[in-house]
């Protein structure tokens, strides 16, 4: 979105129950908007039948995963009242490095909302897989001098916290003199590893799924992103910190695709919230006010002088999203997008080649196999022990038993895939694959056959990165041409395309909510217990690569 001239845009009134969140008040009044400015809000005895309040914010979201550029992400966000996102751009930053945080910034530059970049501080994440990109620490510091550069983003090398890792500890220290916030990701950590962790300067966490682990960290000083995306969804486990802790949490989705970014954002969760039992005033401080004040963002509070970053609601229970102003500019209207699209430049690296099917053969050399154990709705998996299914010497794939072959394709070079099992995606026959794979962006697939991956495996590396679906109707994909990551199309037309494909993956069997975004985590080895890279089987407990025969 081209940034208006303040003094060309018009001055306008604005009248129904002002919802005063930080005074815990809703009165009738009149907004009076002066160019991109709040310059009065004027209390009246009239009576109105709809709401006016600050817009929402997604504390942590990788807008990557919405496999939308900014831009086209904002076009439909607006629609549901997202004003700002804190956001992550760590997984562009691992295809191309800072060149692609650069093409973030350009992006969120003419984006319909405010869009807060972080300075990706682990990328690689890891030292056990391919990456297309690294920052260091100069690197790091020198995004941090960037104005458009809000904070550290999550910090996801545990261990190199507690072992003060010198590289990790220069980016935290760069974050420090700064004076900008940093994200945290610690899954599971606990005890004294935990204080540990957040005293080293971490203020938030996002990866709480269970209330008594985020009970601990809020003790530790921590801010609470509770979750809910479209692969993990912890909201269920923690919204009653929201009346509990009303000033130590926020709202997040951390991952979208597109199919559920059409149907809502952070609009939802504050109505599922106060369906609960959440005070709304609590609920909303969550949505609207915490990550503003946290992340210092530019965003407006229905206050004088604040800018005009406000929505209209029909009501303080659905929240449905009636009108959406942003910067004194109306953005969207009953459901529509009001901005007009911007194109996206494509930007891109992908060097592998085809595969043979004979490349995902895995030789039997046991009576017991490791398998990633997959949950629907979470990012951590279990390490499983099951007796493999062995044909002509090679462990196979077996479909009844929900043993399936999982591979990972390093996109980067030419180089062998590295092939194990998972449990829990439930396909009877098929392949799905795809070039979004946490945090890498490797290309990974899970397949009933060895056949039916290299077929999946194969689409992907023609259309240079997206996802393919392989069932009894042949091979149907979603080209992300825009670091294997991103479409350049419109945001509606990939949000059918890739519900498309979604429905496809389901009639292969999937039982999984989003089959394709629990297959992009299944590369992600910050994410305990047993995750695939494309040099192996890696185990998030104790660090290491392993095999998968014990």
């Amino acid at each position: 979105m081209t940034r208006a001239d303040p003094s060309q845009l018009p001055a306008f009134a604005l009248s129904g129950n002002v919802v005063d969140i930080l005074g815990r008040r809703v009165f009738p009044a009149t907004i009076a908007v002066v160019g991109d400015r709040i310059a009065g809000v004027t209390p009246d005895t009239a009576r109105y039948d709809t709401f006016l309040l600050p817009g929402f914010v997604d504390a942590h979201i990788h807008v990557e995963s919405s496999m939308l550029p900014p831009a086209e992400f904002a076009r439909m966000a607006v629609v549901h009242g997202t004003v700002a996102t804190a956001s992550d751009p760590h997984e562009i930053a691992n295809v191309l490095g800072i060149e692609g945080v650069r093409y973030m910034i350009d992006s969120a530059g003419s984006a319909a909302l405010h869009v807060c970049l972080g300075a990706p501080s682990c990328v690689p994440a890891t030292s056990f897989e391919t990456a297309g990109g690294r920052l260091d620490a100069a690197a790091v510091e020198a995004l941090l001098a960037d104005p458009r550069i809000g904070y550290l983003s999550e910090v996801m090398n545990v261990p190199g916290v507690l072992a003060g890792d010198g590289d990790l500890v220069a980016k935290i220290a760069a974050a420090k003199r700064a004076n900008k916030p940093i994200d945290g990701h610690a899954p599971g950590l606990r005890g004294a590893d935990c204080r540990r962790y957040f005293a080293a300067g971490i203020s938030t966490d996002h990866e709480c799924f269970t209330y008594e682990e985020a009970k601990e960290k809020i003790e530790c000083g921590v801010k609470i992103l509770i979750r809910e995306g479209s692969a993990a969804r912890n909201f269920q486990a923690l919204y009653p910190l929201l009346d509990e802790h009303p000033d130590q949490c926020m709202l997040c989705s951390d991952d979208q695709h597109p199919n559920d970014l059409e149907r809502g954002h952070i609009n939802t969760l504050v109505a599922r919230a106060v369906e609960r039992g959440i005070d709304p005033f609590n609920a909303l401080r969550a949505a609207c006010v915490n990550p503003v004040l946290h992340y210092g963002l530019p965003v407006g509070l229905l206050r004088p002088g604040d800018p005009a970053d406000l929505i209209e609601v029909a009501d303080l229970t659905s929240f449905r999203v009636l009108r959406t102003w942003r910067r004194g500019r109306l953005v969207a209207r009953d459901g529509e997008t009001l901005i007009p699209r911007t194109p996206a430049a494509r930007i891109n690296r992908f060097e592998s080649r085809p595969r043979r099917t004979e490349d995902f053969a895995i030789r039997a050399r046991g009576d017991s196999i490791r398998v990633i154990g997959a949950a629907d709705g979470q990012l951590v998996t279990r390490e499983l022990r099951e007796r493999p299914t062995v044909r002509d010497a090679l462990a196979q794939a077996d479909p009844d038993r929900d043993l399936l072959k999982i591979a990972v394709v390093n996109r980067y070079a030419d180089a062998p895939p590295a092939v194990g099992f998972v449990r829990g995606f439930g396909l009877r026959r098929g392949a799905i694959a795809s070039s979004v794979a946490h945090d890498s962006h490797n290309v990974v697939a899970v397949g009933a056959s060895d056949a039916d991956l290299a077929q999946a495996v194969n689409q992907v590396i023609r259309d240079r990165g997206g996802l393919a679906v392989v069932d009894g109707n042949g091979v149907g994909s979603l080209p992300l041409p825009i670091a294997g990551l991103m479409s350049d199309a419109d945001g509606y037309e990939v949000a059918r395309d890739y519900a498309s494909l979604d429905r496809r993956a389901k009639d292969l069997g999937s039982r999984l909510g989003a089959p394709f975004m629990t297959l992009s985590f299944m590369a992600l080895l910050v994410i305990p217990e047993l995750k695939l890279s494309d040099r192996g089987l890696f185990d998030a407990t104790c660090w290491r690569l392993i095999t998968p025969f014990e």
